[in-house]
């Protein structure tokens, strides 16, 4: 049972890993602050959910018990970065901060 404990915890990792690797190739490569936007809260997220999620697995498997601080913290994660994404683009809408002409729709007028 230990070694699939441990392949759990390291495919949890690597997922994690891989996502907060695509979350900042997304951050530097996107071209305007909307779509950069999607980076961080979106892949990000999932990246860092997927490591907190090991080290939940892992710590809950050594100690026999669920460990309740790795459930809060992906809890405060998953509410928290949708917000301040939100917050962040109402901010730049506010502000009237340009997007790409290829973006479709009209949210707001410029």
């Amino acid at each position: 049972m230990d070694s699939l404990v441990e392949f759990l915890v390291a495919a949890f990792i690597l997922l994690g890993a891989a996502f907060a690797l695509i979350g900042s190739i997304g951050l530097a490569r996107l071209p305007d602050f909307y779509l950069r936007l999607h980076g961080p809260t979106k892949a990000s997220t999932l990246g860092v959910g997927g490591m907190i999620m090991a080290s939940l697995l892992f710590f809950s498997w050594q100690a026999q018990t669920l460990q309740l601080q790795e459930v809060l913290i992906v809890l405060f994660l998953f509410i928290t970065a949708p917000v301040s994404a939100h917050m962040l683009a109402k901010a730049a809408m506010h502000r009237g901060l340009a997007r790409r002409k290829d973006t479709k729709g009209r949210p707001w007028k410029q």
